[in-house]
């Protein structure tokens, strides 16, 4: 049913649990994961970085980047599943609508994706990029909050044998 599976990584705990939650349907549906990972190069004002070098400020966070994607796809390895990775670059912009594009284009049949739940004004400062994704996309998405009363149960071998006991959203 789920046979490619998107998942944005971040590095933070609630994406690892969106990852954990795709390698368990990847495992129960013989599926293949796609990793990606968004480089969000926020414009730097003069003002904002006085004495600092934007050069510098980008290989750190491609740096940051790269640690990213390594242990998404050490974690990946560990359970023998088929996966690729694609590392976008952004220019400060929401990273929904390149989650949504490359989803599309890479054929994507599900979506897995962490949430930090947030809701009134934290929401509306912060903005949703997992609500934005759900009501941009045609994909099924599975969003797995990120907070202790919710989260996702770590993934062991023999676990990621059983059902899934998430479901879309």
């Amino acid at each position: 049913m789920y046979q490619r599976i998107l998942v944005p990584v971040d590095g933070s705990d609630t994406s690892t649990r969106g990852l954990m939650e795709a390698i368990q349907f990847a495992i129960n549906q013989a599926g293949r994961v796609c990793l990606l990972h968004i480089v969000n190069e926020h414009v730097l004002e003069a003002d904002y970085a006085v004495g600092t070098y934007a050069g510098d400020l980008y290989e750190a966070q491609r740096e940051s980047s790269q640690t990213v994607v390594r242990d998404a796809e050490a974690l990946v390895r560990h359970f023998g599943l088929p996966f690729e990775t694609v590392v976008l670059e952004g220019l400060g912009g929401q990273p929904a609508p390149l989650i949504i594009e490359h989803a599309a284009k890479w054929g994507a049949d599900l979506i897995v994706m962490g949430t930090h739940g947030r809701r009134g004004l934290r929401r509306l400062a912060m903005g949703s990029d997992a609500e934005s994704v759900v009501r941009g996309t045609t994909i099924p998405v599975l969003l797995v909050h990120g907070d202790a009363k919710t989260a996702a149960r770590p993934v062991s071998d023999s676990a990621a044998r059983s059902t899934p006991r998430s479901s879309p959203v």
